[in-house]
Order: C-alpha cells, then structure tokens, then sequence
C-alpha cells in the first residue's frame, strides 16, 4: 500500500471516537441512574440503552454530512473499473 492510499489517522480514528463518545454518554447516563435509585440493574440497563440510542445517533449525524471534494474523488476513484 502507497502513502497515498493508505487511510489518515482521522480516518482510523473517527469510529473509535463515535464508540468512545457514545460509552461516554451510556456511563453518564447510567451513573445518573445508579445513583438516583441505588439499583445496580436499572443502572446498567440506563447504560445500555444510552450507549445504543447514542451510538445510532452519531452513526446517523456522521451519515449526514456531505462529503468533501476530496471524498468524492475518492468514491469516484474506488468505484472505477480496476484494470487487473
């Protein structure tokens, strides 16, 4: 792989940063919970759902945004014929 085809860091790293975000918000939201209603379990479950509606949210606000000119060089170049 060339330099130029290899993905950039920001590229490695933007699901990683969506993941992160997202168990930010399940934690938040389940301490919250947690120590609201000293219920282990309802905590967790606080958790769970927050990390899942936030994981779909951000999944779904990335997809939003239009690509840069160079994005679609790039799509358009991958969706190109390969000659071998």
């Amino acid at each position: 792989m060339t330099k130029e085809n290899r993905p950039s860091m920001r590229d490695v790293l933007k699901p990683v940063e969506l993941l992160a975000l997202a168990g930010a918000m399940g934690v938040f939201t389940g301490l919250i919970a947690f120590m609201s209603t000293r219920d282990l379990v309802i905590g967790l479950i606080g958790l769970g759902v927050a990390f899942i509606v936030a994981l779909v949210l951000l999944a779904m606000f990335a997809l939003s945004v239009a690509p840069t000119d160079d994005e679609k060089r790039d799509i358009e170049e991958q969706d190109r014929p390969s000659s071998h």
